[in-house]
């Protein structure tokens, strides 16, 4: 059964919830700003993407208070001073990050509050935090105001213009997703944690055209045993393996006399633990000959 909502009809807490459930994990923008009189806030935001390389843009999104309709203080200070430090949230920070969503008085420093360290910018007024592994000194292109109801948008922009990164989390002078150790919002008081068992890898069909789900034998497509993930990995390979590298592999393997069904079972084994494609793929198609 599936249940169909109008959004219109919901309630406004009712529908956060959905969405902010629905659509997770959300990487976290850690946006530290400055007002017209030199006051530093500090504020997490997990409606928050990259949206361009060249030129490097990001934006978020401090919502209109559901409660009382207000408008965030970052929201207010990059009206007044367009500038913003983007800091990324890694396991380190993230009770602190998550102590400095508070709802403070306008002027009160989450640095302060949270206990992190403010450093100086180099090309804006907003500094960045200190324990971040990764920071982006911003300029503020652009703030869009969605709508002027609780709950509403206000798209932040934002160009930009100088990176810091503490080489703590590179490897070989390149960012390590496992040293990263970032974190990201869920649902509720949901958080997740990208730490290495958590992690997978999906080869990437950018610069190659893979034969798709639809090219495979209506036997493997049709499996009881192999599922919706296993079948995209057959179809991202280039091209079926020949009678000749079909022959090779099934008797090197040893499994001439396996069943269609344990076929399948080894293939699928294969595929899950990250094994070679072809070589599965060549299990299946011998057992789709047998």
């Amino acid at each position: 059964m599936i249940k169909t909502l109008d959004p219109t009809t919901i309630p406004q807490p009712e529908l956060y919830s959905i969405l902010s459930t629905a659509v997770a994990p959300r990487p976290i923008c850690f946006a530290s700003t400055v007002d017209a009189e030199g006051n530093v806030n500090l504020s997490p935001y997990s409606f928050f993407n990259v949206f361009s390389s060249n030129p490097p843009v990001m934006v978020f999104s401090p919502t209109r208070s559901g409660r009382d309709n207000s408008l965030k203080h970052t929201h207010q200070n990059v009206v007044e001073v367009p500038e913003v430090v983007i800091n990324v949230v890694n396991h380190k920070m993230a009770e602190q990050m998550s102590l400095s969503s508070t709802a403070y008085d306008k002027g009160v420093n989450e640095f302060v509050k949270a206990g992190f360290t403010e450093v100086p910018s180099v090309k804006v007024k907003p500094p960045r935090v200190g324990e971040a592994p990764v920071s982006f000194e911003c300029s503020v292109l652009e703030v869009v105001e969605i709508a002027q109801t609780p709950g509403a948008g206000n798209l932040i922009i934002a160009q930009v213009d100088m990176i810091h990164i503490n080489d703590e989390y590179l490897t070989d002078d390149v960012l390590d997703t496992e040293k990263l150790d970032l974190v990201g919002r869920m649902g509720g008081n949901w958080y997740i944690r990208a730490i290495k068992e958590s992690l997978f890898e999906i080869p990437k069909p950018i610069r190659t055209h893979g034969i798709g789900v639809d090219a495979l034998p209506k036997g493997i497509r049709e499996s009881d045993v192999l599922t919706g993930n296993n079948l995209g990995r057959l179809g991202n390979l280039e091209q079926l393996p020949s009678s000749n590298d079909i022959k090779t592999i099934v008797e090197s393997e040893g499994i001439q006399d396996k069943s269609k069904t344990e076929l399948h079972t080894l293939a699928k084994q294969l595929l899950e633990d990250g094994g070679d494609t072809l070589k599965a793929m060549a299990y299946l198609l011998f057992g789709e000959n047998m």
